[in-house]
């Protein structure tokens, strides 16, 4: 049973629910909370809710190991099989990352093996034109990806025009080519509320983020920054302010990663546009699985 739906819905306390109900540890799906360095940014479970029920791949990984969704697939993959060898009968994920789920499943044609020299001239590119003629460029060669993936994030919008680049196909054919068959039915619920209540839980989590230390989380992580991990809302809204105040961008520049918003010169504005930002990716999130007819949807 996997439990999906946007950012901040309420998927932890649901799938915590439900695994209790059925005797389940919790697998989750999320490509930010297996990385050990990011806590506060990522929403992970907190202690109380880690207690309550054994979790899978949650700070289960580094920033510095490249992973993937066809890594996850082969060790979630893995995982359940060894669960339901071990006599679990239904199994409880939970998560919001729509290519992890695809992944599990439907499965993913193996990705080509990274270009570095394309790669190093499409990030010179980004370092150097910004990110909008690359996402031109994406949409001219994989309108689905344009449509489905953070635009906003240069690195996603790098690694998909690579592999189109590098292969000829688009890179949303990787998650749509036949399904994979599974020893396992799977039933997918999608939570959701009312627009303005699921906008309001967006805003005040990342305040209380704010008040949990998210700033000493970035800071702590400013030397992987570069890293696609921390490419990521709430960390690089986070790096842009500790420019401004490092005095590497002037009032009247441009930060390096949100230049069409103007320099980032306060952490009252930083926060505004995470709340933004992660208001735009719950959407961004709804449309990608609003084409999926399996889901079964659930308004709490």
């Amino acid at each position: 049973m996997i439990i999906l739906g946007p950012t901040a819905v309420g998927k932890t306390d649901y799938s915590i629910e439900i695994a209790l109900r059925y005797g389940s540890p919790v697998i989750s799906c999320d490509s930010r909370q297996i990385y050990k360095e990011m806590t506060i940014g990522t929403a992970v479970p907190d202690a109380s809710q880690l207690s309550a029920v054994k979790h899978y791949f949650i700070h289960s990984h580094t920033v510095t190991e490249l992973y993937t969704a066809g890594k996850y697939e082969v060790e979630a993959l893995s995982l359940i099989n060894r669960l339901f060898d071990e006599g679990h009968e239904v199994l409880v994920m939970a998560g919001g990352s729509g290519f992890y789920i695809d992944a599990l499943v439907n499965g993913l044609d193996d990705f080509p093996s990274a270009d570095l020299q394309l790669r190093s001239e499409l990030t010179s590119r980004l370092e150097n034109e910004g990110v909008e003629s690359l996402r031109l460029e994406l949409k001219a060669l994989d309108p689905e990806s344009y449509e489905t993936i953070d635009i906003a994030n240069g690195q996603r919008v790098v690694r998909a025009l690579e592999v189109c680049l590098m292969t000829g196909r688009p890179f949303s054919s990787f998650k749509t080519s036949s399904r994979k068959a599974r020893d396992f039915e799977i039933e997918k619920i999608g939570l959701a509320r009312p627009r303005d209540v699921l906008y309001d839980r967006i805003n005040r989590r990342v305040l209380q983020m704010i008040d949990d230390g998210l700033v000493d989380e970035v800071r702590s992580l400013v030397k992987y920054r570069d890293l696609a991990a921390l490419k990521t809302v709430g960390y690089k809204e986070i790096f842009d302010w500790l420019d401004y105040e490092a005095g590497l961008v002037s009032a009247e520049g441009f930060g390096p990663t949100t230049p069409g918003d103007g320099p980032v010169t306060s952490l009252d504005r930083a926060v505004e546009l995470i709340q933004r930002n992660t208001r735009h990716y719950a959407k961004r999130q709804l449309s990608y699985w609003g084409r999926d007819k399996d889901i079964r949807w659930l308004e709490l």
